[in-house]
């Protein structure tokens, strides 16, 4: 048996994992500060209130997203039943009635025996299994006992990254693959190469690009901790070519010679399905960098699979502190899910959350092995990535396509093999959970039932 377990943070992902716990009959004593203690960021004290878009992204079983959210239903989510009890038309994404859903998901906890909810900040980690779902907005009082845990060099305040594409989109009939002065074993980058007219029409378009504006509690030290690419444009016209586009060390086979600018592909991973583009943490929004960022020789057809970002975001180094099923490698008692473990996305942080939860579940099951998903499951993909000590640099990351193992044998054609995928980890996940019945879903929740739990007496 499980003792009580302690869940710190209601929003989506310690909602779920609350929930996960409770309806096993596992005592959880869910803290959640609000209202009591406001956020910069939320408006209510109700669990999981959305702060950003009411979007949930695509239900289509044929993208990564919809993938993730069928897995989720196979697994019980309680985020996934309230959203479609309040899902608003949204065409082929699923959306919903923030206030309706917020408000529904905090009805169902309240409804459940097991779990306690208490209003109040958490200043320090508790004795017991513990499961640190704080998000992106970690409150400073809590910082100094995270960082005791995880080590101070291992927990980030600002998400900057830079977009990634997928790996099929790159044109490498422009790309050459080379490492500056032939370093290393092999050719390690992409380069995207620019002649001097290229470039200056693509500094011009980066300069006139939208930008996201940063909120009030974040523009204070948002840029001190990273420039993004836009700013090091406007200190000079050449300042990209001296920084992260500086062609030093690199030949273009096409042309024999140094190219004017270059922009560098990283891998991202191991199997080489998606690239970032190196130093380009940049602040413009997602469809100014879809236009300014396609421009790039070599990137017109890619398919971006995070957008770069630059916000106010807590996490820790996950690859290097935590296990395949969310616990600390340091201490297993504490678990941390949601944007805190760099799972990026709504859906991401409900299958963080509950996956922390079934952990517990699975640690107290007599001579089991710890929880690890499928790596060719939506869900077991992006926390393969999260998990793995090869993954560095460690930026969050959403469910995506190129973090998931390449299909063999290859699928030409972008729907085929996006099908391929799906219907891969579809099969996989459905004998996986035939084989862990310490996991099955106890009390699947539909619209239905969670109006009943609205609906009853408090």
């Amino acid at each position: 048996m499980v003792a009580r377990v302690t869940v710190i943070g209601g929003g989506i992902a310690g909602s779920e994992a609350a929930y996960q716990l409770g309806i096993r009959g596992i005592p959880v004593r869910l803290l959640e500060m609000r209202p009591d203690v406001p956020s910069p960021a939320h408006h209510s004290g109700d669990l999981g209130e959305l702060v950003c878009s009411n979007s949930l992204k695509s239900d289509d079983p044929n993208t990564a997203a919809g993938m993730l959210k069928r897995e989720l239903g196979e697994l019980g989510s309680v985020v996934l039943s309230c959203a479609r009890a309040h899902a608003v038309p949204a065409g082929g994404a699923l959306a919903v009635d923030r206030t309706a859903f917020a408000a529904a998901l905090t009805r169902v906890l309240e409804s459940l025996p097991s779990v306690e909810i208490v209003r109040g900040r958490a200043d320090s980690i508790p004795e017991g299994d513990v499961i640190l779902a704080t998000g992106p907005l970690t409150d400073p009082a809590l910082a100094p006992s995270l960082s005791q845990v995880v080590g101070e060099d291992r927990l980030a305040f600002f998400d900057a990254a830079a977009p990634i594409v997928d790996a099929d989109g790159i044109d490498r009939d422009v790309c050459f693959a080379q490492s500056r002065y032939d370093k290393g074993e092999s050719a390690d980058y992409l380069n995207c190469p620019m002649d001097r007219e290229t470039y200056e029409a693509f500094v011009d378009a980066l300069l006139a690009a939208d930008r996201v504006q940063a909120k009030d509690f974040e523009s204070r030290d948002l840029f001190h901790a990273c420039m993004p690419v836009e700013e090091i444009a406007r200190r000079g016209r050449d300042a990209l070519r001296f920084g992260p586009m500086k062609p030093v060390g690199l030949t273009d086979p096409a042309t024999g010679r140094r190219a004017h600018a270059v922009v560098q592909l990283r891998a991202e991973n191991r199997a080489n399905t998606a690239y970032n583009l190196v130093g380009f943490q940049t602040n413009l929004t997602f469809p100014e960098q879809r236009r300014v960022f396609g421009a790039i020789p070599g990137l017109a057809g890619a398919t971006f699979l995070r957008y770069g970002v630059m916000h106010r975001n807590t996490f820790v180094d996950a690859p290097r502190l935590l296990r395949s099923d969310l616990s600390l490698r340091s201490d297993p008692r504490i678990r941390i899910a949601g944007q805190l473990a760099g799972t990026e996305g709504y859906m991401e942080a409900a299958a963080s959350g509950l996956v922390a939860a079934l952990g517990i579940v699975r640690a107290g099951t007599a001579a089991q092995a710890p929880l690890s998903l499928p790596d060719v499951t939506a869900l077991g993909s992006l926390l393969a990535y999260a998990t793995d000590p090869d993954t560095a640099p460690y930026q969050p990351m959403h469910v995506n396509f190129g973090v998931m193992p390449p299909l063999d044998p290859p699928v030409r054609g972008k729907r085929e093999r996006a099908a391929a995928y799906s219907a891969r980890g579809g099969a996989v996940l459905r004998s996986w959970l035939c084989a862990a019945p310490d996991l099955a879903v106890r009390t699947p929740l539909d619209d239905v039932a969670v109006r009943t739990f609205e609906a009853a007496p408090r």
